[in-house]
């Protein structure tokens, strides 16, 4: 990509977020982006098919930001303090950004991407696993858990909502661990 395509694709992104901030997804036209970003519609249309489209592939870019800032995504299953303590700081940095890609009908879309990623991640270590019922639930239930729980509770101190998180996945992750064990015998 040329620096003019750069440009152009940074006065769209920046147009977006502006109006995003303002205003719900659906309520968006490219019309008025176009005029916000001081594009023409047609030059709009070069880079993305629709406002969707750029609205999922700015969410994809910062999911992956999130998700490749994680030291080991399978670290939620083997050391869920460290884990949950890097999402933590990770979501908290792109608190703001987060807050206006993922609002409106957008705000599950957040812990749904998340909970893909990490469960790819993990199933390609281990395929055999993918299809297990109780550990995509345990998975879940720990990133979705944790994820809504850091959201409703981020007013608070950061230390003692980490410490209720990782008691409950300590927990989780005891049960589960001694279900397999019991299966096994």
């Amino acid at each position: 990509m040329d620096l003019r395509q750069q440009r152009t694709r940074r006065s769209i992104i920046n147009a977006f977020i502006l109006l995003r901030s303002e205003k719900p997804l659906e309520k968006i036209t490219v019309r008025e982006l176009s005029e916000r970003a001081e594009i023409h519609k047609a030059t709009f249309y070069l880079h993305y098919h629709d406002v969707y489209e750029l609205s999922e592939q700015l969410e994809q870019e910062v999911i992956d930001e999130i998700f490749n800032g994680l030291s080991d995504p399978a670290s939620l299953l083997t050391n869920p303090e460290r884990f949950n303590e890097e999402l933590y700081c990770l979501l908290m940095s792109h608190e703001s950004f987060l807050g206006i890609l993922f609002s409106g009908s957008r705000s599950g879309m957040l812990a749904e991407r998340l909970e893909k990623r990490i469960k790819d991640y993990i199933f390609e270590r281990h395929p055999e696993r993918r299809e297990e019922l109780e550990i995509n639930v345990v998975l879940t239930y720990l990133i979705h858990g944790a994820y809504h729980a850091y959201m409703q509770h981020r007013e608070h101190d950061s230390k003692q909502v980490l410490l209720a998180i990782n008691r409950m996945a300590g927990a989780v992750l005891k049960m589960y661990s001694q279900t397999e064990t019991e299966d096994e015998m």
